[in-house]
């Protein structure tokens, strides 16, 4: 008997107008053999929270490029726990600086994959994580 593919929602939050790196991120999940929801642009934390529970999405990731994640990514976490979608795996990437990430990771969000990472190291973390 064959597992469901893993859902994913690809959420691109705050005023960034620039999603190639969601693109290409959720070209590789798809081409993986998961299931990808890509939100769109200008995406508000309640949508996003919206979206992964309408999906029914075991994962999220979000993409910033803003430099707004300190602000959005709290609100992101938050109303997913508010609306009972706290053991969504969470991770994000684009331009984060690192001193920002250990803080990130407090609030929940597993991972933080920066510019040039390898989609085949995003999809093995995924794998691995709703695996585990």
């Amino acid at each position: 008997m064959s597992q469901a593919p893993i859902r994913v929602v690809i959420a691109k939050p705050g005023l960034d107008g620039h999603d190639r790196g969601a693109k290409v991120v959720a070209r590789a999940l798809r081409d993986a053999g998961m299931e990808v929801i890509y939100t769109g642009l200008r995406q508000t934390p309640q949508q996003i929270a919206a979206a992964v529970v309408q999906e029914d999405a075991r994962v999220l990731g979000l993409s910033i490029l803003s430099g707004a994640h300190n602000q959005i990514f709290p609100e992101v976490m938050r109303l997913l726990k508010e609306q009972g979608a706290d053991d969504v795996l969470v991770f994000a990437g684009g331009i984060i600086p690192d001193e920002d990430i250990p803080g990130l990771k407090a609030l929940g969000i597993r991972e933080i994959f920066q510019p040039g990472t390898n989609t085949d190291d995003v999809v093995a973390f995924i794998r691995k994580e709703v695996r585990d």
